[in-house]
């Protein structure tokens, strides 16, 4: 057997034989052999079995040197050690080869080709990490994986032509054939599937999982795609996250979206979108800032931004339209340019396809509503068949349910307003309305209340006309104009009726009045045996109080007609007293005629009493009545 050391100087001799060798190769040589011979005690020759050369020796020696030309003992050395003594190696039978220095480890043609300082590399296919010279800690596996990777670290290639193209890149994993094919310096990438990330160059952090995930991603950054296609067509968008079959297909500049699910925001190219679901958001293009979560959520959205989609075909139509918000399966289904919508429940707003600014809460509410804005639904089916009006507020079950065109009504409560259709600004509070009325209060069902309190009016001086109580139960304020009337009549004798009533003086029941006020006024049921249309009446019909507003109209004319009476019973006095006027003037004439007719009588008889010496004077004047005064 050849001694060691004479086969390690005739070595020596022989390497610098060939000035193709640069010295750093002969050196290596030389301390590998010398290094492994001397490595064992008792037999150093076994040492030659393992026999590991940098790969560029090995290479060089096979390509330029001659076989021919080799020295004998590196010749008997290869030979004997490779044939002779293999079966005398430790380990494995046979040994495993591709070991090299440095920790590195290549099988396949020109393999880690052109390795010189890189260490814990492995190489496995034909040209694989080929072009790696410094970069260290990366495992290629395929035909050409890691191609030209130069001094790139911490990668690792599975595949055919995997990493093919990256240079200085580091940290990135590519798993599939093709894949992350294209990347030259961008670090980072995880790329598992066919084709995966092929495109992708300086572009980093971004992860790919599943056959052309991110196939077209060049410069996007922190982009994730997970499923056949997803992100197939992604270019610069970046921090985007698909995860399911062509999701984010077509987005290609858009950023931070997400798309969970198949085909979610396929088309999308705008920013700040979030879909979930079976092509959520599918069709979206440059519509930013929108959340689909359920089966086809804002489905044929395009341009629309600011949108929220939560169930099944929700928002589904929607193309341009904004701020809608829509939770519920086929909620806001068909809206198209509509904004500022809201609807949560199943099928809420579902007709609606330009109407603006309204809110329905409850399923089927505002369901038929087209084109009618500013409507608030509340409440299961309110406002369902509402189509075009407009400011309409419901609140309840059903509430204003067949409400089409009217607009500005209000109704509350369940049911509330259920009739009306086409009119406009009614209120109705738990009262069911009337179709087709308009500018109607109704508060109430009749039979179901039956007390009325209301804070601030008790004690509140006010001044005004007092309110009334219709037959209907419509509150009001009695009106006297004749354009309100017809067949006016003189009262004349049907007020006297009111001569026929007995007031009373009474205390109410303590369940009316617990402080027992003293009361004046008629008890119905005389009134009614006397004067019937001075009773009201109850829903039984039977009197429950006295029309006293008409009691006071005909006590005016009871006063009236006395009145009357009296002027002429005045007029005939004052006649009387004018007569006795003139009887007296009369009297007065007729006295002064007596008196002048007696004056010279007078005389006379005067003269004949003087004769018979009588004072006695007759007179007729004094025994004349006198005037009453």
């Amino acid at each position: 057997m050849l001694h060691p050391q004479v086969f390690l100087d005739e070595t020596m001799d022989w390497l610098l034989q060939f000035p193709q060798l640069g010295n750093l190769e002969k050196m290596t040589v030389f301390s590998d052999m010398s290094r492994r011979l001397t490595s064992r005690k008792g037999n150093p020759m076994l040492e030659l079995i393992p026999f590991a050369l940098p790969i560029q020796v090995v290479r060089s020696l096979h390509k330029t040197l001659a076989w021919g030309r080799a020295a004998p003992p590196l010749r008997s050395a290869l030979t004997f050690g490779w044939l002779v003594f293999a079966s005398l190696a430790p380990g494995v039978s046979p040994p495993p080869d591709g070991g090299y220095f440095n920790q590195n480890t290549a099988e396949g043609d020109d393999s880690l080709f052109s390795l010189t300082s890189g260490i814990n590399n492995t190489a496995l296919g034909y040209n694989a990490l080929y072009r790696d010279t410094t970069g260290s800690d990366n495992t290629a596996a395929g035909r050409e994986a890691l191609y030209s990777n130069t001094t790139g670290s911490f990668n690792t290639a599975i595949g055919v032509f995997s990493l093919v193209g990256n240079t200085t890149g580091q940290g990135n994993t590519a798993v599939g054939s093709i894949a992350l094919k294209d990347n030259s310096t961008g670090s980072y990438n995880t790329a598992i599937g066919y084709y995966s990330l092929n495109h992708n160059t300086t572009a980093s952090g971004n992860t790919a999982t599943g056959a052309n995930a991110l196939f077209s991603n060049t410069t996007g950054t922190s982009n994730t795609a997970d499923g056949l296609n997803a992100l197939y067509r992604n270019t610069t968008g970046s921090r985007n996250v698909a995860t399911g079959s062509a999701a984010l297909y077509s987005n290609t500049l858009g950023i931070d979206n997400t798309a969970t699910g198949v085909n979610a925001l396929y088309f999308n190219t705008g920013n700040y979108n979030t879909a979930t679901g079976y092509q959520a958001l599918e069709s979206n293009t440059t519509g930013a800032n929108n959340a689909a979560h359920g089966l086809n959520a804002l489905n044929a959205n395009t341009t629309g931004n600011s949108n929220s989609a939560n169930g099944a075909y929700a928002l589904y139509e929607n193309t341009t339209g904004n701020s809608n918000t829509a939770n519920g399966y086929q909620a806001l289904l068909n809206n198209t340019t509509g904004f500022n919508n809201v609807a949560n429940g199943v099928t809420a707003l579902y007709s609606n396809t330009t109407g603006s600014s309204n809110t329905a809460n409850g399923y089927q509410g505002l369901n038929a509503n087209t084109t009618g804005f500013n409507n608030v639904a509340n409440g299961a089916a309110a406002l369902y068949a509402n189509t075009t009006g407009s400011r309409n507020t419901a609140g309840g079950y059903q509430a204003l349910l067949n409400n089409t065109t009217g607009n500005f009504n209000t109704a509350l409560g369940n049911g509330a307003g259920i009739n009306l259709t086409t009119g406009s600004n009614n209120i109705d509070l738990a009262n069911s309305g009337v179709a087709g009325e308009s500018g109607v209060i109704r508060i109430g069902t009749t039979g179901a209340q039956t007390a009325t309190f209301i804070a601030g009016i008790k004690g509140v001086p006010i001044s005004g006309s007092p309110v009334a109580v219709g037959s209907t139960g419509q509150l009001g304020i009695k009106v006297s104009s004749a354009r309100f009337k017809e067949n006016i009549e003189p009262m004349a004798e049907a007020s006297e009726k009111i001569l026929a009533l007995r007031p009373v003086t009474f205390r109410y029941k303590h369940e009316l009045d617990p402080e027992g006020i003293p009361q004046f006024g008629l008890v119905a049921e005389q009134v009614e045996k006397v004067a019937p249309e001075l009773v009201a009446r109850d829903n039984q019909g039977k009197p429950y109080s006295v029309r006293y507003e008409e009691i006071n109209a005909m006590l005016l004319n009871e006063f009236l007609k006395e009145h009357r009476r009296s002027q002429d019973q005045e007029h005939k006095i004052a006649k009387l007293e004018a007569t006795l006027a003139e009887l007296e003037s009369l009297l007065s004439q007729q006295d002064e005629q007596i008196q002048k007719w007696r004056h010279p009588q007078a005389q006379a008889t005067h003269a004949d009493q003087g004769a018979t010496g009588s004072d006695e004077i007759p007179s007729l004047a004094l025994n004349r009545p006198q005037p009453e005064k």
